[in-house]
């Protein structure tokens, strides 16, 4: 009998090992060509052709730059801490995939159905400062740490109004379950949909800021701070912060698809669009808004760090504040606000 219990434990780990892998592998595979897209987007954009030398349109690329990182030196500055200066890239690249097992595929969810599954996302979020604060730190280099706290400052600012855009969504929903937060919109009427419009923008102009992406990418700007916490790194650590920031671009697109674009559901509700599978739907609406992430590299000039803050402070906090009373008030007299 122990025996079979034994078993039977072994099996459940090597199915759940297995559902892992088919997220994980995945996804570090469109990390390395959202790279690749990146580049090229980019390169079209400012009139030049991008990388497309490295196997046919370039799409070995990732892979060349993925072996050269690899067995590049690892080169570890003598003053610095060693064990807390590997452990930084380690933690923003594994903050960067437990991440996605809330992010429902389908109606039959992901890899763990929770009810509290944007909680959970929240809090994985807001870990992911400590692997750039620990970089800084451990560097003992002074640009290093003046990015890692630049970098906390700006985290912390952008992920209150976070808070409250989410807020709005579950005032709207009822529910803390992705999956039910998504199965919520299809039965949402048209006028709270609107009055979330502008949450949306607020959500998505604060993923940038979240993701340290331009033009809010202070933390590691060249002119002042040489590339900011990660410029003592090199070789494969290096590669992980690098993954992990590209993965965390692809989590928050999701995140965004899910609370405001109605997740795996086709964009427009006839029978024939659910022809298309769950899963090609909503990496289409990931794609949409990683290709604005890239457009937005390539259109802004980089904040300074005060507009930064006056952005997030004195503009995004109160507006977001606001916006909750409003939509709670709004669903209040209109008798939609879920109990």
């Amino acid at each position: 009998m122990n025996m079979d219990i034994i078993l039977e434990y072994i099996g459940a780990l090597f199915r759940m090992l297995g559902e892992v892998l088919t997220i994980t592998i995945p996804l570090i595979l469109s990390v390395a060509y959202l790279t690749l897209a990146e580049r090229r987007i980019i390169g079209f954009m400012q009139l030049r052709r991008g990388p497309n030398v490295v196997g046919i349109f370039g799409l070995l690329q990732p892979i060349a730059d993925a072996i050269k990182l690899l067995f590049k030196e690892m080169i570890i500055p003598t003053a610095a801490n060693k064990f807390l200066f590997i452990l930084a890239p380690a933690i923003t690249f594994v903050l960067s995939l437990i991440g996605w097992a809330v992010i429902p595929f389908s109606e039959k969810g992901g890899l763990a159905d929770i009810n509290v599954g944007i909680l959970y996302l929240l809090a994985v979020s807001s870990l992911g400062v400590y692997g750039i604060i620990i970089a800084g730190w451990a560097s003992n280099n002074k640009y290093a740490f003046f990015g890692g706290i630049r970098s906390a400052a700006q985290m912390i600012s952008y992920e209150v109004s976070i808070g409250l855009v989410i807020i709005c969504v579950l005032l709207a929903t009822g529910s803390l379950n992705l999956k039910e937060i998504v199965l919520a919109q299809q039965k949402m009427h048209w006028y709270i949909k609107l009055l979330l419009l502008p949450m949306m923008v607020v959500f998505f102009i604060s993923i940038l800021a979240e993701t340290n992406r331009l033009p809010f990418d202070l933390p590691e700007s060249e002119a002042e701070l040489v590339a900011g916490y990660n410029v003592e790194y090199s070789s494969i650590i290096f590669a992980l912060f690098f993954l992990g920031e590209y993965a965390n671009m692809i989590l928050t697109s999701a995140t965004t698809v899910i609370l405001f674009w109605s997740g795996w559901l086709p964009i427009i509700d006839l029978p024939i669009f659910y022809i298309i599978p769950p899963f090609i739907w909503l990496m289409l609406k990931i794609c949409i808004l990683l290709f604005c992430f890239i457009w937005i590299r390539a259109s802004f000039p980089r904040y300074r760090y005060d507009q930064l803050m006056r952005l997030g402070w004195k503009v995004f906090l109160p507006f977001t504040l606001f916006w909750v009373v409003l939509v709670a008030s709004v669903l209040l007299f209109s008798g939609n606000l879920p109990q």
